[in-house]
């Protein structure tokens, strides 16, 4: 049997691709209970027996999409633009927090909580996107590590995004969002210059 054509190598990535696409948007509006291999491949406009020659199980299409998720997660944390102030690098952390991503990453979380076979895998993730956003964090708000409370005060904005991201699941609380952010942006400016002097 000869090598496998390019173009048809091309199509099964495209198609693998897809899959993932699927199985994150799957996760984020449906919840891990209701994201299988046949919704998924719906999703994807691909039929469940394509969806199963590149994830025999359900096991294997969402341990790849914890995978997946997490690339795409340290991808949008490397596209952020350099923030010209605080309140510009708060909204770009909390924006992170809100949306498809991060619910699809919460529903990994809750099935994680279940589900043996993916704990270790997402907790390790977790482990590595959480400290990619830390230092994120800390570039986008040109903090000062080594002061006082500094790594502090950057995790608690962290926490409080992700606070954000988990009230934002319930309802559209957009416009609560942006007074908290605005009201964050003030404390971060008078803690940071405090705890850089």
């Amino acid at each position: 049997m000869g090598a496998v054509s390019a173009p048809q190598q091309d199509r099964s990535r495209a198609t693998r691709r897809r899959l993932l696409e699927a199985a994150v948007v799957c996760l984020a509006e449906r919840g891990w209970a209701g994201s299988t291999v046949s919704v998924v491949a719906g999703l994807a406009g691909v039929s469940r027996g394509a969806a199963q020659h590149h994830f025999p199980t359900r096991e294997d299409l969402f341990t790849a999409a914890v995978e997946y998720v997490a690339e795409e997660r340290s991808a949008a944390l490397r596209e952020l633009p350099p923030a010209g102030d605080t309140r510009a690098a708060v909204s770009s952390l909390v924006a992170l927090c809100t949306g498809p991503l991060f619910r699809a990453s919460l529903q990994l979380w809750v099935a994680a909580s279940r589900e043996p076979w993916m704990r270790e895998r997402v907790t390790d993730l977790e482990g590595r996107i959480g400290r990619e956003t830390h230092r994120t964090a800390v570039g986008l708000l040109a903090a000062d590590e080594s002061a006082p409370g500094v790594p502090e005060t950057v995790q608690g904005l962290l926490e409080m995004a992700r606070g954000l991201g988990l009230a934002t699941l319930l309802s559209d609380d957009s416009v609560r969002r942006e007074r908290v952010v605005a009201q964050w942006a003030r404390i971060l400016d008078e803690a940071l210059a405090v705890q850089s002097r």
